[in-house]
Parts: structure tokens; C-alpha cells; sequence
């Protein structure tokens, strides 16, 4: 197996244990966290009724002037503040935190904190 193979396979793994233990439902929807090399996408989805109620991302919200790389820590806490206001504004207060594959450290981590500062509580 290639190197190439053996880490996508790596990751699917670490993905699948940490989803077994985290379940969103109407009460607490699952916040989850898509990390890419230039953008970073988060999305509240309800599992029991399997849709999405918020979403937010470095491409759908400005994240402001002061990051000019997409990729970065101050353009992951404006899209976590972003979300916050859409769950809010939706009325969800508690989510449960879906880190995915990804280490909780980073870009992640801004996210996350950046959501708890806007409301959010998980």
C-alpha cells in the first residue's frame, strides 16, 4: 500500500471512532469541522433528521481584512463567530463537537473557541 493510500485510510479510521461517539440530535446537533488546505468549513447538522440547519465557511463569510490567507487561525475564528450568530439567530444553544480526523490544536481550535465566545456552548 502507498503512503498515499495508508494515511487516507489512517484518516477514515480516526474519522469513523470519533463519530461512533458523537450523535447529534434535535436537542444538541452535531457541530462538525471540515479542514482544507486554504479553507476551513463548519456545518451544524442535525443527525436524527439527517440535514443541515447552519453552515458557515472562509468562502461563504468575509473574514475580514486583517487575514489575507483563507487558511489561517484569525479566518477560522471569524467563521466560528459567524456560525455562532447563525445558530443563535436559529435558537440552538447546545451543540455537541464533532472534531472529525483532525487533532483539536490550530485552526480547529479557533474555530471551536470562537464559537463558545459567540454563544455556543458544547
Amino acid at each position: 500500500m502507498n503512503r498515499q493510500k495508508f494515511n487516507a485510510t489512517q484518516q477514515t479510521k480516526r474519522k469513523r471512532r470519533v463519530r461512533k461517539k458523537v450523535r447529534g440530535d434535535a436537542q444538541r446537533p452535531r457541530l462538525t469541522v471540515f479542514r482544507s488546505l486554504r479553507h476551513i468549513y463548519a456545518q451544524i447538522i442535525d443527525d436524527e433528521g439527517g440535514f443541515t440547519l447552519a453552515a458557515a465557511s472562509t468562502l461563504s463569510d468575509n473574514p475580514g481584512d486583517e487575514s489575507k490567507n483563507f487558511g489561517n487561525t484569525v479566518a477560522a475564528a471569524h467563521t466560528g463567530q459567524a456560525l455562532a450568530r447563525k445558530a443563535t439567530a436559529l435558537g440552538i444553544r447546545q451543540v455537541r463537537f464533532d472534531r472529525s480526523c483532525y487533532k483539536y490544536h490550530g485552526r480547529v481550535k479557533a474555530l471551536a473557541e470562537a464559537a463558545r465566545k459567540g454563544g455556543l456552548v458544547f
